[in-house]
């Protein structure tokens, strides 16, 4: 185990079995603290990047509502578009209406269900979604 996962384990004990985020960065502020560098502590790049953080969660907190009361999210970040510089967002009709961005969101809808099937697959309960997402991962 690293020393930020040691930190990590600690603070979990000391928090009752529970990390809170507000202890990791109290815990983080001293420069001998193994996890000091994981932060950003010049309080204006910290804002700005905060920021920017709102600004994702508003981009992706619109949702449009179809003329038979579905309801979706507006915008999508495809991979590509994350490591772009600056990242970005597309408007979801955009991507679903073009065969090359909708099989690179299928892709990643894919790749996504399959950290939740590793995540959850003691789970038992959980075994008719884990039927469906395979059988959805075979071409058609």
């Amino acid at each position: 185990m690293n020393e930020i996962q040691e930190e990590l384990a600690r603070l979990m004990k000391l928090g009752g079995g529970i990390l809170r985020p507000v202890e990791v960065v109290k815990a983080a502020k001293p420069k001998k603290s193994p996890l000091h560098d994981c932060f950003e502590w010049d309080d204006e790049k910290a804002g700005h990047e905060y920021r920017l953080n709102q600004a994702r969660h508003l981009i992706v907190s619109v949702v449009v509502v179809a003329s038979g009361g579905e309801m979706f999210q507006a915008h999508i970040s495809l991979k590509t578009d994350r490591y772009s510089p600056g990242g970005g967002y597309r408007a979801m009709v955009d991507v679903l209406s073009d065969k090359e961005l909708r099989a690179q969101m299928l892709a990643e809808a894919l790749a996504e269900l399959e950290v939740f099937r590793r995540k959850y697959k003691d789970l038992k309960e959980l075994a008719g979604i884990f039927a469906a997402m395979k059988k959805a991962r075979k071409p058609a």
